[in-house]
């Protein structure tokens, strides 16, 4: 993988891959930390596979994963990803976030979410940037909210669970030409 960093004063995005995972295998195993998604690292063999996937989406260019840095703390804090990257519309999403519960309502949230669409929109130069939440994960949807993001829609039942709940998602999106406004005002103190 190469070496794309994006970096601020508080955090820094590396990309995840096969040789750092190991640096989040106690966070992965708190208790409930991605209760609200399909996935499991609960165990080091599954976020192991976890890490896998990510990285092997990398290679055929759908996602860009990263391990989140915490500099306040100076630890690893959990890790994100774009995703469903799809180059011909200009569209990916970004998710599969998730932190240690003691990085949890301390900023670096938004921190690392400003980076990583200040990076879609002006580097990457993509059109939109889309947000796929369970409906019932309420303290999620209130963090994306805060960050601009408009919800368009909620895909009834769509995503089956780890234990066989049919979740529906909600879909939420920013668009490039909402992006100037939104950095100037939301994120005006980054």
């Amino acid at each position: 993988m190469n070496t794309l960093t994006l970096e601020n004063n508080r955090v820094k995005l590396t990309l995840l891959d096969k040789s750092n995972y190991t640096q989040l295998e106690h966070v992965a195993q708190e208790k409930d930390l991605i209760f609200f998604s399909p996935s499991d690292i609960s165990a080091p063999e599954k976020l192991k596979a976890y890490v896998k996937l990510a990285v092997d989406g990398y290679n055929l260019k759908t996602t860009i994963p990263f391990i989140i840095y915490d500099k306040d703390k100076q630890a690893y804090a959990g890790s994100t990803r774009f995703g469903l990257i799809n180059q011909k519309n200009k569209v990916l999403h970004i998710g599969w976030t998730w932190l240690g519960h003691n990085f949890q309502g301390t900023g670096l949230n938004a921190n690392i979410k400003f980076l990583m669409l200040g990076y879609a929109f002006e580097t990457l130069d993509f059109e939109k940037v889309e947000f796929r939440i369970d409906e019932r994960n309420k303290k999620s949807r209130r963090a994306v909210e805060k960050l601009g993001a408009t919800l368009e829609g909620v895909l009834r039942q769509d995503t089956v669970m780890k234990d066989g709940y049919r979740r529906s998602t909600c879909c939420y999106g920013i668009l490039k030409t909402e992006w100037p406004l939104i950095k100037a005002t939301i994120f005006k103190t980054f």
